[in-house]
């Protein structure tokens, strides 16, 4: 059983090291090829219309080495942060049922989760060609809203000779989650001055940092509960609106490195 352990680490270092090796990868129309491991090193790289190959989500920086890369109509090579989840709405207390009982505050808002970070991706390659742009997306994930504030209790009523019951405060709102900040896209080559120039034309990179999660709303106040009697000096006082959460971070932005080989 050793010796076998010993050989598959022997013969397969570039399974332990997250590592495919291909001598030719074709990714077809439409079709989105995953990244299993943090490495791919291909000696042909060919990319057809609006095909895709996908980040590693578990690695922050991914790698890819090809000798020749050819890129087709709407080819895009995608490693987006994740989108924040939006926080739940609190649940609103309930108006007060029996006389001269103030209303219970609201639940606050759950605050907003963050956006994730996009991947940093290095790219060698020696030579490019391009029958069509090719997009690069590395930004941050978009965080989410804060949820909205429960609405206060309202106030029970009043009852002689006893005043009716205040309003309920209504609960903060969740605060928003913090944008995703961008990767960095570096790319190692022999012909950098190339790849500059195909910047913004057949080379098209996305790299802005996440939009930030909005704070949530604060709850409605309770309202008062009023005298059987009419009388307006002895009915309850309303509640106070919730708080308004705070709004999260923008994202920063991702970089764009040139390395000469």
């Amino acid at each position: 059983m050793i010796r076998f352990s010993l050989l598959i680490l022997f013969l397969c270092p570039s399974i332990l090291s997250g590592q495919v090796r291909l001598s030719k990868l074709v990714v077809k129309y439409k079709e989105k090829y995953e990244l299993k491991g943090d490495i791919l090193v291909l000696d042909t790289l060919i990319m057809l219309d609006s095909s895709s190959i996908i980040l590693s989500k578990l690695n922050t920086e991914n790698f890819i080495h090809a000798k020749v890369a050819i890129f087709n109509r709407g080819s895009m090579i995608e490693g987006k942060g994740v989108h924040g989840i939006p926080g739940r709405n609190g649940k609103p207390d309930v108006t007060a049922q029996s006389p001269f009982t103030n209303g219970g505050a609201g639940n606050p808002g759950i605050n907003g989760t963050h956006g994730g970070k996009g991947s940093n991706l290095f790219f060698y390659v020696s030579e490019l060609i391009f029958k069509g742009p090719v997009i690069i997306d590395v930004s941050g994930g978009d965080a989410g809203d804060g949820g909205v504030g429960g609405g206060g209790g309202g106030g029970g009523r009043g009852v002689h000779p006893c005043v009716g019951g205040n309003g309920g405060q209504g609960g903060s709102g969740g605060l928003g989650g913090n944008g995703g900040n961008a990767g960095n896209v570096t790319f190692v080559s022999l012909r950098i001055q190339e790849i500059r120039s195909a910047l913004g034309g057949n080379i098209v990179i996305r790299n802005y940092g996440g939009s930030l999660g909005l704070g949530g709303l604060g709850g409605t106040l309770g309202f008062a509960g009023l005298s059987t009697q009419g009388n307006p000096k002895m009915d309850g006082k309303p509640g106070r609106k919730g708080v308004k959460g705070k709004d999260g971070i923008q994202g920063n932005t991702g970089s764009i490195n040139f390395q000469e080989k």
